[in-house]
C-alpha cells in the first residue's frame, strides 16, 4: 500500500494528465462504475445457482459427418 508521498505523486500525475476540468467527471464516472459493480455482485450472490441442463438421450452418439 503506497504511503502519503507516493499518493501525492500519483495525484499530481493524474492532475497533469487529465487536467482540472476533467477530474470531477472522472471521479463521478469511477463512483458510478463502483456502484454498478457492487450492485452486480449483490445481485449475483442473491440468485440461485443454475442447474446444469440434462443432455439429450442420444448425446453420446455424435455425428461428425464421417461415414463408417
Amino acid at each position: 500500500m503506497p504511503g502519503a508521498p507516493e499518493l501525492l505523486v500519483i495525484l499530481a500525475i493524474v492532475f497533469l494528465v487529465f487536467g482540472a476540468s476533467r477530474l470531477p467527471n472522472l471521479a463521478r464516472s469511477l463512483g458510478k462504475a463502483k456502484t454498478e459493480f457492487q450492485r452486480g455482485l449483490k445481485e449475483g450472490s442473491e440468485e440461485k445457482p443454475a442447474q446444469p441442463e440434462q443432455p439429450p438421450a442420444d448425446a453420446d452418439k455424435t455425428s461428425d459427418g464421417a461415414q463408417s
